[in-house]
């Protein structure tokens, strides 16, 4: 056999070898890609995205499109050759496994978490839009979720409403941690709370709920490293009281990140005129009740999902802007949102055509 042809069979048979290899070894490592994108102001699986009843609304044209991220599964064991491939491929973003799921976090449990935040996501979405549009909300302090063998386990429950702690008022969720952190590892904190029972049925029938439970709790010492703090095991949330019906039905989607496109989605639904001027605008955030809107991740992989969805412009949330305007899709405009305000005044100012005025991210912010 020739030496060329002994060489080029020797180094076949050697980079076929190396494949095979690659395809039997694992590494530790998850895959992200654009997921679906969908306008909050249409259809989603035949019904509307956006449900609001008890309200007038008004009709909408244009886009205001949410956008994912879709990611491997917890249990997906990546190969050598996938991973290589993803590190080159310009779509797609290879990830430690552990920045998906930390602490061996299973599958079922990533769900839940998502699927908590996404509900949570669509209620402050819900009273953003409603302060936008200056029309009130009742909210209260509640207990979220109770922490397994804590001591507020059996004690407290979640949906109870929190009035106080010690005898001192609550108005925001921080203020709970604030009372019990003043307390040492062993001291005994006061909770006043309405009982969840009691709630549900006087939102039921419509009523306010006075009947005051006080409730006894031993504080412990916090678990986290190095921590002497007191702690009680719960985590502190809101709840609220609509003034009429909205309903986001959007299934199979996970995480925080909609908020934005949701309340700017509710906003249109409810004011006359569009806030596209008929334009296809995409983006994400986070938002809280007051209207802030927060980063994200996987920010370049959802501005590639928009624009090969046929989206023009992009409301990006401010601490986004640097990475996402280091690689931005031909034909996209990123523009830098931090406030609730600051995305009405964008959509204003894309109606009207008047984009020279956008705040545009840069690799800077």
């Amino acid at each position: 056999m020739p030496r060329r042809t002994a060489t080029m069979l020797a180094s076949t048979l050697i980079l076929i070898a190396l494949l095979c290899a690659g395809v039997f070894i694992k590494v530790p490592y998850s895959e992200m890609s654009p997921g679906p994108t969908v306008n909050t102001l249409g259809d989603h699986d035949g019904e509307p995205v956006l449900q609001i009843s008890g309200h007038k609304t008004y009709p909408t044209t244009g886009h205001l499109n949410m956008t994912t991220v879709r990611v491997t599964s917890a249990d997906y064991n990546m190969n050598l050759v996938e991973a290589v491939y993803g590190w080159l491929g310009h779509d797609n973003k290879v990830v430690p496994h552990d920045t998906l799921y930390p602490d061996g976090k299973t599958e079922q449990q990533s769900t839940q978490e998502n699927a908590e935040e996404f509900s949570q996501s669509q209620e402050s979405a819900k009273v953003a839009a409603l302060k936008e549009l200056g029309v009130p909300v009742k909210s209260w302090v509640i207990v979220s979720t109770v922490v397994k063998d804590s001591p507020a386990e059996g004690r407290l429950h979640a949906g109870d409403v929190i009035k106080s702690v010690d005898g001192t008022a609550v108005k925001a969720p921080d203020d709970v941690a604030k009372l019990v952190t003043k307390h040492k590892p062993g001291e005994k904190v006061v909770f006043t709370v309405v009982p969840a029972k009691e709630q549900a049925a006087a939102e039921k029938a419509g009523k306010t709920a006075t009947a005051t439970t006080d409730v006894t709790i031993t504080t412990a010492k916090s678990s986290d490293s190095g921590a002497s703090r007191a702690i009680v095991g719960i985590s502190a949330g809101t709840d609220h009281t609509f003034p009429f019906s909205i309903d986001i039905k959007l299934a199979d989607v996970g995480g925080p990140s909609a908020g934005l496109m949701f309340a700017l989605g509710i906003v249109d639904k409810l004011t006359p005129g569009n806030l596209t001027g008929g334009k296809f605008v995409a983006g994400t955030g986070t938002i809280d009740d007051n209207g802030t809107i927060g980063p994200i991740g996987g920010i370049e992989l959802k501005t590639i999902g928009a624009r090969e969805k046929g989206a023009q412009y992009f409301l990006t949330p401010k601490d986004n802007c640097a990475a996402a305007a280091k690689d931005t899709p031909q034909g996209l405009t990123l523009v830098k949102v931090n406030t609730i305000d600051d995305a009405m005044n964008a959509l204003k100012d894309i109606s009207s055509g008047k984009t020279a005025d956008l705040p545009k991210c840069t690799t800077k912010g």
